[in-house]
């Protein structure tokens, strides 16, 4: 039952940083542990999803529904894999010279083994991957203009 739930400020603009987060097939390019990545299905408010992640000696499938309401939010609902459940949202928050992301995501593998694997390292895996869509954002919009740098704000870490 790993949760995890964040706040960050980032010096880019809403729909930016909704296009990167909806960029579902580009993930393996960028996000470590994802291996593959296959849009099924895609539309401007919705898309069907195959994410891979390799972990070690594990490596799981997994299918999601996203709702797209761009550039406010994105909702990723679980159909089928590895999980009992998973739960996960993006909100893009505009700020004064930028946007603040909040992130939640809550699930459970229905293996006790990679619950116990993935409980060892969570926290430090999602830490590694919210810097990684911070470089992607970097790399694709080019460094922010002068102005507040990337920082956390208040947030609720389960």
């Amino acid at each position: 039952m790993p949760t995890h739930a964040q706040k960050q400020f980032m010096p880019y603009q809403p729909d930016q940083l909704f296009d990167l987060v909806a960029d579902v097939g580009r993930y393996p390019e960028f996000l470590p542990w994802c291996v593959g990545a296959r849009v099924r299905e895609r539309s401007e408010r919705l898309l069907v999803a195959d994410l891979v992640i390799g972990f070690k000696v594990f490596r799981e499938r997994f299918t999601s529904h996203v709702t797209l309401e761009r550039p406010q939010h994105i909702h990723v609902r679980y159909l089928e894999g590895p999980f009992r459940y998973l739960n996960n949202h993006w909100r893009f928050i505009p700020e004064a010279g930028g946007t603040v992301v909040d992130f939640y995501v809550d699930f459970e593998f229905r293996s006790k083994i990679l619950q116990a694997a993935i409980g060892l390292v969570f926290n430090e895996a999602v830490k590694v991957m919210v810097h990684a869509f911070e470089r992607r954002a970097r790399r694709i919009y080019g460094p922010p203009e002068a102005g507040p740098a990337s920082q956390p704000v208040p947030s609720v870490r389960v």
